[in-house]
């Protein structure tokens, strides 16, 4: 009987342990922390183990592109990208939808990235999901009540077990030679949309400033459709030096917006924070 040749045995030995590992599908959305956290799962998992998804949306920075591109050769794997196909950006969610922002959330989160995301889990095959929470109070707190909302996601959370901070991931971006994307050097707390409904007055002038025909654009539409971005106060009609101006300017909106009581500070967190347990210990799912 042929075994094959030593190598070929110990290859083959490999190929089954790797194909054993558990399926990972890893959310990249161009923000920093996402970017290093599937840069910890693709060091843990195995890069044929860890799938990258992109949720594509047409109002982000074209930066986006470039930013992309150099995590794809600093990963040594493509990211998948994907968008919803009934919208392209939010300002056709809020023509369609005649809805901005308000008590029920904003539908640009569930139609540009919920529905999105929903739709390709129930296509891929998956064991865990990744999810860039930093080691931070307030973003522990989220991670555990995504768990709880969506346990079916089995989410790790790579940053937060790594003890890893948003400023943290911008020093590890940078000494692997990455450029950080263009938001964060014009001075935008997140790599959001550009233009995102949930932004306060300091945001919008800020916008106003480095995007002035996304500004009019927005503004148009609250108009179009008797809604605001900002409560009772439509764009048009913005004081031009209200809000505050320096970051964080606008909440973080990636693929795990809106997440039900994320200000209800869970007494769980401070075990995490203070190293008494891990997430995985809080057997969350």
């Amino acid at each position: 009987m042929n075994f094959g040749t030593p190598q070929e045995m110990i290859d083959e030995e490999r190929y089954f342990l790797e194909s054993c590992k558990p399926k990972i599908l890893a959310w990249f959305s161009c923000e920093i922390t996402s970017a290093v956290a599937c840069k910890l799962a693709i060091e843990e998992h195995g890069k044929q183990n860890v799938e990258l998804v992109y949720i594509k949306i047409d109002s982000a920075h074209p930066d986006n592109d470039r930013f992309i591109k150099d995590c794809e050769n600093w990963y040594g794997k493509k990211i998948t990208i994907i968008q919803s196909d009934k919208f392209k950006d939010q300002f056709e969610v809020i023509k369609k939808q005649k809805y901005v922002n308000g008590v029920n959330g904003a539908p640009c989160t569930l139609h540009l990235k919920k529905n999105v995301r929903y739709k390709h889990e129930k296509q891929t095959d998956f064991n865990n999901q990744i999810f860039g929470f930093e080691f931070v109070k307030k973003e522990i707190n989220r991670a555990i009540r995504f768990a709880e909302q969506y346990p079916h996601t089995k989410p790790l959370y790579p940053l937060i077990d790594a003890k890893l901070t948003k400023e943290m991931c911008a020093d590890i971006i940078l000494k692997n030679g990455i450029k950080l994307p263009t938001m964060y050097e014009l001075g935008f707390h997140n790599n959001n949309c550009i233009g995102c409904v949930k932004g306060g007055k300091g945001y919008w002038n800020h916008i106003r400033k480095n995007f002035p025909d996304t500004f009019n654009k927005m503004a148009k539409a609250e108009r179009e459709v008797g809604a605001t971005c900002i409560k009772n106060n439509y764009l048009d009609e913005l004081n031009p030096k209200a809000g505050i101006h320096k970051p964080p300017i606008t909440p973080d909106c990636g693929t795990f917006c809106e997440i039900e009581f994320a200000d209800i500070i869970d007494e769980r967190t401070n075990e995490v924070m203070t190293g008494l347990k891990s997430m995985m210990q809080l057997q969350l799912f």
